[in-house]
């Protein structure tokens, strides 16, 4: 599958920041391209907001907070 770098950047605003999407609902393939974003392009308070909020699961934020090492 070919994965869009626009699609990648507005899940990611979607499951990060605003909540409004879960991975489940985000196409397995973007699940990586999706958490590497996140990671290289979001604070760690906002990956962090995000966790503490619930957008994300407790494993989501761990395989996004691997990528920024």
């Amino acid at each position: 599958m070919t994965i869009i770098q626009m699609l990648v950047r507005q899940y990611a605003v979607c499951v990060y920041v605003h909540g409004t999407r879960k991975f489940d609902t985000v196409v397995a393939d973007y699940h990586e391209p999706v958490k590497r974003y996140a990671a290289e392009n979001y604070t760690f308070e906002q990956i962090d907001n995000a966790f503490v909020k619930g957008h994300i699961t407790e494993m989501e934020y761990q395989q996004t907070i691997a990528y920024t090492k």
